[in-house]
């Protein structure tokens, strides 16, 4: 029994593992473009990302889930979605982008406005651009920066992957919580906890080395 509880897990835990993989892949990037929006001096630039920030980060990423993935059917009475597993994971996975986006936003914003203006006035006075003074110079010093937030954050999305069963995309804890109503037993549920604690120690070994290595912005 427990070589197929593992199994079981282990399987479920792909998809927690699909799912935070291209969260971060999506959510990163456009973290960055919202931060970089939000801080435009245009007001119908920065208005809208102000609001988006503020509706994301007051409502549960729970609300956020349920309709992402039913709002659309009840608006346009289509579902844009698809049918199946596939179409629940994309409702899922746009769902954790926007969310996700909008907090590394303000984690970029805070790193980026924390770099003293004179770091700019001395790249105009060496004759770089100002796209040149923000590659070169002050994004890798924000990089060091946001380390220890963004570490914070990734590693709360490991955990927040799943209330992706709440649509019924098949992670971990479905798999886990499945075995109560099949074999009758609770200890798989409980099982999933060493998944989530040896995933998120060595995400945090991986920031840890990340922060020394980055000693260099002393």
């Amino acid at each position: 029994m427990f070589v197929t509880v593992t199994l079981s897990l282990l399987k479920g835990f792909l998809g927690t593992l699909k799912l935070f993989s291209l969260t971060l892949v999506f959510a990163l990037p456009l973290g960055l473009l919202l931060a970089l929006m939000e801080m435009s001096k245009r007001k119908l630039i920065s208005a809208p990302v102000r609001f988006l920030i503020w509706w994301i980060r007051g409502t549960p990423l729970l609300l956020q889930l349920l309709v992402m993935y039913y709002g659309p059917g009840y608006i346009f009475h289509n579902n844009i979605w698809g049918s199946g597993d596939g179409g629940r994971f994309a409702a899922a996975l746009a769902a954790f982008v926007i969310n996700y986006s909008c907090y590394f936003a303000e984690i970029y914003r805070g790193g980026i406005q924390s770099i003293p203006f004179g770091q700019y006035e001395a790249g105009y006075v060496l004759g770089l651009t100002k796209n040149q003074i923000f590659t070169r110079i002050i994004f890798l010093q924000v990089i060091k920066r946001i380390v220890p937030p963004m570490s914070n954050e990734i590693i709360t999305l490991v955990k927040d992957t799943s209330l992706a069963r709440v649509i019924a995309v098949y992670e971990i804890i479905w798999n886990g919580q499945s075995f109560i109503k099949s074999a009758g037993i609770i200890w798989p549920l409980f099982y999933t906890g060493a998944f989530y604690l040896i995933f998120s120690g060595l995400l945090t070994m991986a920031f840890s080395a990340l922060e020394k290595k980055l000693d260099y912005f002393r």
